[in-house]
């Protein structure tokens, strides 16, 4: 679903009460001990694991903004992998049906794959799975590679860096550009609309974020829809050039391409820069984890994972039923909506001993749900970890004496999780 526009002042000031009134509403729910009112809140949301626990502890949790939450692992994983739950309504609708004007405040942009329920998502996915292969996936390696190197040669020599402005933010940018064969003039205004798009998970915040979302896929789609006509006129092996052969093979809609590669900036972009900055956040925080990455630098992907576990860049997702059933042995009805916490289920200490430790020797026990589960398992989760383990390795060897060099601050948000800034020394 787009977002639609305020065309007027009129309209503008309807929207930004509406906002108001459900932040104000939230608010105080959160303030009443609401579990899922407080993900979507200050102070909370800057640490949920707290929140996350005590969702666990209920085993369904109930809340008064019109969502339930589940938050162990054998919860979380039933409610992905159960196909009587969808991420739209029973009858195919979005969650939101588009009458509601609250719809363009909880759905703003459409980002294909993520609001879409078999058979279209099965359609879509189909289409572009065979890019994403790990095998496929390989011949990337050596392009992050070089665009790693050469991002900590001018961080290191400088002394002082950014992680996330320098290192984290620019890798996957730079990498997805090349496999969607975005040109390189493009590549910042590129990253700038994923950072907007991003923000767009969690709903609205503002009128003029409303504006801004608004902009930002006019702007995508024109790039986009641009660089269809140049892949059909000249080809190659990129996302883009695949996707319109199945465009001009009538097995899928414009519409329908532009809002998949909005989704890959998305998903290619922020989760990346989340992962990296989770895990030195969590490696520098941890005595002994660094130390341990720069004696043996093939540790990173081990370090991913754990990651990925312990703090990942996606925090939760939603899903809907659809059809009366059973959950955490209470009756859950038809079109009801759960909060599936992915990152409480890797705190789960049923699934994982010693949860709250991060231990890059770890070895796993039970799978993290970080890339999701069943139809929706996260299309890019080889490319997740093609990038992390490579800027954590490369960091490891190319800057052994990495410490922390002023207040890391987190990201606003309750869906992303990661730092904003994170300044370091080499």
């Amino acid at each position: 679903m787009t977002l639609r526009p305020s065309r007027s002042l009129r309209d503008d000031l309807a929207l930004g009460g509406r906002i108001t009134a459900m932040r104000l509403g939230g608010l105080a729910l959160a303030l009443r001990g609401d579990p899922v009112a407080r993900l979507m809140h200050k102070p909370w949301r800057y640490d949920p694991y707290p929140t996350y626990a005590a969702v666990r502890g209920e085993g369904l949790a109930r809340s008064r903004v019109g969502l339930s939450a589940v938050g162990t692992h054998a919860l979380c994983e039933q409610v992905l992998r159960d196909r009587r739950f969808g991420v739209r309504l029973a009858d195919g609708r979005p969650p939101f049906a588009p009458e509601d004007a609250e719809s363009s405040l909880l759905e703003p942009v459409d980002l294909s794959l993520l609001g879409m329920d078999p058979p279209d998502h099965t359609r879509l996915r189909r289409l572009a799975a065979p890019t994403f292969t790990p095998k496929r996936l390989e011949r990337y390696r050596t392009v992050a590679e070089e665009i790693t190197g050469r991002l900590l040669d001018d961080a290191a020599a400088r002394g002082r860096f950014d992680l996330v402005r320098d290192l984290a933010a620019p890798l996957p940018i730079t990498v997805i550009a090349r496999l969607l064969a975005i040109p390189s003039v493009d590549a910042d205004r590129f990253a700038r609309w994923g950072r907007a798009l991003a923000t767009a998970l969690d709903g609205v915040r503002s009128v003029a974020h409303a504006h801004e979302l608004s902009r930002t896929t006019a702007e995508a789609r024109e790039l986009f829809t641009d660089l269809v006509d140049r892949r059909r006129a000249d080809p190659g092996e990129d996302v883009v050039s695949q996707l319109v052969g199945a465009l001009d093979a009538g097995q899928m809609s414009l519409d329908e391409l532009v809002s998949l590669a909005q989704l890959l900036l998305v998903a290619g972009f922020e989760t990346t820069t989340n992962l990296v900055g989770n895990a030195v956040r969590a490696l520098q925080a941890t005595p002994g984890q660094w130390e341990a990455l720069v004696a043996d630098p093939s540790l990173a992907g081990g370090a991913v994972e754990e990651t990925l576990r312990y703090d990942p860049p996606v925090q939760l997702t939603a899903r809907i039923a659809h059809e009366d059933t059973e959950l955490a042995g209470v009756p859950f009805r038809r079109n009801w909506g759960v909060l599936v916490l992915v990152a409480a289920a890797g705190r789960d200490p049923a699934a994982h001993p010693d949860p709250d430790r991060f231990d890059l020797h770890r070895v796993p026990t039970t799978p993290h749900l970080a890339f999701s589960g069943g139809a929706h398992y996260c299309l890019g989760a080889a490319l997740a970890r093609l990038e992390g383990e490579v800027a954590l390795r490369m960091l490891a060897e190319r800057v052994p004496g990495l410490r922390r060099a002023g207040r890391v601050v987190p990201k606003t948000a309750t869906i992303l999780r990661g730092p904003r800034t994170f300044p370091v020394a080499a």
